[in-house]
């Protein structure tokens, strides 16, 4: 598979940690020359670019807040400046912050918003601007959406919004052989679903799904390394729910 990602480059927003880390080291197994994009912590960029040069691959790291408009077509025009073009686009930067709807904090909703929704429509469109025909386009939603559990209001609604966006953007690239979809991992264990929460908590998850575990970031690489590659071409406005069964 690597032969056929060579020369290829992939765009993997919120790859400094958790899921996008492993995604970005991912692809890069698969022959892409890898951005890794990271919103503060450039010492963990650096760490994701090292890992994937120790495997001859190619990596970049470059900042931007994928809420921002100039960032991100800062980030786009590195990509493009630095490897040529853009082949795949991950968008996996995102937050998780619990809050009841009752509560009304609206500033934890606009926060969880800007980063998730806003984000993903600001990567979105510099995706659908600059990605080669025949590119790949991969947003990232929940599998919590099917649950609806209390607290979860300000996350569920943002990867709703995701959702919806990802079948607009297939329709409006009619026409240019790229497709858009959505990844939608189940509870995985990671920074992001593990902070704040018991290991009774957790061991709650980890009965749900019929497969009874859960989710590693590398099951979620598998399936973001499989719409990405060649095998992935005819799947398109789709959301895979990755989670073991979990909904």
């Amino acid at each position: 598979m690597a032969d056929n990602n060579r020369g290829k480059t992939a765009i993997v927003t919120g790859s400094s940690r958790g899921i996008g880390r492993v995604v970005a080291n991912r692809l890069a197994r698969d022959g892409f020359a890898v951005v890794v994009n990271y919103a503060g912590n450039a010492g963990m960029a650096d760490e994701v670019v090292s890992e994937i040069k120790a495997n001859d691959g190619q990596a970049i790291a470059v900042q931007a807040d994928v809420s921002n408009v100039a960032d991100a077509e800062r980030l786009f025009k590195s990509a493009m400046d630095t490897l040529g073009r853009v082949d795949v686009v991950v968008n996996s930067a995102g937050i998780m912050p619990m809050s009841s709807i009752t509560s009304g904090d609206i500033d934890v909703f606009d926060k969880v918003i800007a980063t998730n929704l806003r984000g993903a429509f600001v990567v979105l469109a510099q995706a659908a601007r600059n990605v080669s025909e025949g590119g790949r386009i991969i947003a990232f939603s929940s599998s919590v959406l099917a649950r609806s559990f209390p607290n979860y209001g300000p996350y569920i609604a943002s990867k709703a919004g995701v959702e919806g966006l990802v079948h607009v953007l297939a329709n409006e690239l009619r026409g240019r052989n790229i497709t858009v979809n959505a990844v939608a991992p189940g509870p995985t264990a990671t920074d992001l679903f593990l902070k704040g929460k018991t290991e009774a908590q957790i061991e709650e998850f980890r009965k749900i799904p019929p497969l009874e575990r859960i989710g590693k970031p590398e099951d979620i690489a598998n399936v973001v390394s499989f719409l990405a590659g060649p095998d992935g071409g005819w799947i398109n406005s789709q959301v895979l729910r990755a989670n073991g069964g979990f909904a």
